[in-house]
């Protein structure tokens, strides 16, 4: 479990994150929705220990992350995958993947027989690299490099973001599945509120570095002020 509790993040004269308290429950998906600039991706930066906190504490179950190098943080079980998918292009999927497997608890061979069974496509294109991947097969990669390490805390960063609507619910539905088979504690951050709440057991809204719902999924999804002033979802 992820414990945020009384988080502060200012960059210059800019409050990213405000007394930003929250828990991410073991085999849960958490989505944390908001507008751009609402602080989400600062959220999850600042638990992978990229960020360093002006205040407040992030823990993993018993264990304070704050101020440990992001690293170490990895080696503790949490896996970023940060927006924009982060591969690198000049690699093969499976140098991607070997990349990944640094920290990883389990033998090389297992953690890539275990990827591409989670992610069929990958395993037919081991060999190219992923420059010549598509949007969607880049997210798949870049996920399954972060689960090769067998974490158990990933945190997604606008996986949908660049994907067609077809390729976004096919994504969706992985991150689903492997929350469960898994028991992955998931901290979703998405701009495609709809998508997240489909999926999601709870959601955090964040509105400028401000958490202004807590609640569980469908709580939130029904819930006509949050979803037409702060989620975009007018229908």
């Amino acid at each position: 479990m992820i414990t945020v509790e009384g988080l502060t993040v200012t960059f210059g004269a800019v409050h990213a994150l405000r007394d930003v308290s929250l828990r991410a429950e073991t085999g849960k998906i958490t989505a944390v929705l908001g507008a751009n600039g609402a602080g989400k991706t600062t959220l999850l930066r600042t638990i992978s220990g990229l960020v360093a906190p002006q205040s407040g504490t992030v823990s993993l179950d018993d264990r304070l992350l704050t101020r440990q190098k992001p690293e170490e943080i990895a080696r503790l079980g949490v896996g970023h995958v940060p927006e924009g998918r982060g591969v690198i292009a000049e690699f093969t999927v499976e140098e991607n993947l070997r990349l990944g497997a640094i920290v990883a608890k389990v033998p090389l061979a297992d953690g890539l027989a275990q990827q591409y069974e989670a992610f069929p496509v990958l395993g037919q294109r081991r060999k190219q690299h992923a420059a010549k991947l598509s949007g969607g097969e880049r997210q798949m990669l870049a996920m399954a490099r972060a689960l090769i390490a067998r974490p158990s805390v990933l945190l997604l960063d606008e996986p949908s973001l660049g994907l067609a609507p077809l390729v976004t619910a096919q994504l969706m539905s992985i991150v689903a599945e492997l929350c469960a088979s898994r028991d992955l504690t998931v901290v979703l951050v998405e701009q495609n509120a709809s998508s997240a709440l489909r999926i999601a057991h709870h959601a955090v809204v964040l509105n400028v570095g401000r958490v202004v719902a807590d609640a569980p999924a469908p709580q939130v999804a029904a819930d006509e002020r949050l979803r037409q002033y702060y989620l975009g979802m007018v229908e």
